[in-house]
């Protein structure tokens, strides 16, 4: 990010921004608290996260807001100026008066600074950080950027990698930072807010945001998309990304309905493995009935294949339709003795009419009853 500077502008009490009147309007659709609660908001310094701040802060300074907004930066030491960057949004917290928290990681030797290893690594240390300063704080709302541009961008990457309607149904706007966490992340611009908007806000505001040089490098694939697969489409389609983003809202209710009937075929073909195998000993999840899983139709089962794998990595990561489709292969094989092999050196192995999954040592096991997730 190249430096630049920021004026301290607190907004005067008259009627709201357009920006913020949205934000409003969105945080009580969401049905987020109002008051006496502590929020933690991620802030990198670029135009659509000083603009979440900033929107927010306008909301509590005219009081549409009773909330404790806590201001998350962390660092993670990739670039000369990252440092700069830390200051910057301190210095823009604390010059409105809220809290701050800054920390730092190296992520230099996660990879060579270039696409999906990287990117994965940054996302988890950052979501740790928030997580970790959202409980400290007795915060169970952490909120990020993310806008209608990254839900397009999303969506086709997942299409480009042959996701399932799970995929195609985008990023969800209110999530479990984590599997189990009493922790929310809530992405409050997501539905409606575009880059242009934020940076719009941020100009109203009189703040000039940080400008990272890595969202021009093409070396990663987020970038190509978003400098070259979209104006292609954009060509065909002047609103192709509000278009992309009903479209995935449409798959995600599709994937939803899916999911819960995909819940209990897990759960009853679950059960049905006590009368037989029992559970696996490596991943301690029973292994799941063939006979059952044939009685649901094939969009269902890939769902329950999906889970039963997520409850015993704890990630999807590297998991493909091709994967998915090579478990449901073997459902159809009529003899046992068949292996599907997947991602992380787990395989998938069909025994006296039972599905048993065996991974490495260590995995643990996610409940039987937790919800199936949209995504």
């Amino acid at each position: 990010m190249v430096p630049l500077t920021h004026k301290k502008t607190k907004p005067a009490r008259s009627k709201l921004s357009g920006f913020a009147t949205k934000l409003l309007t969105e945080w009580r659709q969401l049905d987020l608290p109002v008051s006496q609660a502590t929020v933690v908001v991620a802030v990198s310094g670029g135009a659509d996260s000083s603009a979440l701040f900033l929107g927010l802060d306008e909301l509590v300074a005219k009081q549409n807001l009773h909330l404790n907004l806590i201001v998350g930066h962390l660092d993670h030491g990739l670039r000369r100026t990252s440092r700069d960057d830390a200051k910057w949004v301190s210095r823009l917290g604390k010059d409105l008066g809220h809290d701050v928290v800054i920390s730092r990681v190296n992520l230099a030797r996660a990879g060579s600074g270039r696409d999906a290893n990287l990117e994965q690594a940054a996302r988890k240390a950052r979501y740790k950080f928030l997580q970790t300063t959202a409980t400290r704080n007795d915060s169970n709302f952490v909120l990020t950027a993310h806008t209608l541009d990254d839900q397009a961008e999303t969506i086709l990457m997942r299409l480009l990698r042959g996701s399932a309607a799970e995929g195609l149904s985008g990023t969800p706007p209110v999530r479990e930072i984590e599997r189990g966490s009493k922790v929310k992340l809530v992405r409050p611009l997501l539905a409606w807010a575009r880059r242009a908007d934020t940076e719009s806000y941020c100009r109203l505001r009189q703040i000039d945001f940080r400008v990272d040089e890595m969202n021009d490098d093409e070396a990663f694939s987020r970038v190509r998309v978003r400098k070259h697969l979209l104006p292609l489409m954009k060509s065909f389609n002047n609103r192709i990304v509000e278009a992309l983003s009903r479209t995935a809202a449409l798959l995600n209710e599709d994937a939803t309905a899916l999911s819960d009937e995909a819940k209990r075929l897990l759960e009853l073909a679950g059960q049905n493995s006590g009368k037989t195998s029992g559970k696996n000993h490596e991943t301690k999840l029973p292994s799941l009935s063939v006979d059952i899983l044939l009685q649901a139709p094939a969009a269902v089962r890939r769902r329950v294949l999906r889970e039963w794998i997520l409850r015993s990595r704890g990630d999807l990561r590297r998991l493909e339709m091709v994967h998915l489709l090579a478990i449901d292969g073997l459902l159809k094989e009529g003899r046992g003795g068949r292996v599907a092999e997947l991602p992380e050196g787990m395989k998938v192995t069909r025994k006296r009419g039972m599905l048993e999954l065996s991974a490495k040592k260590g995995l643990k096991k996610a409940p039987l009853t937790s919800r199936i997730p949209p995504r």
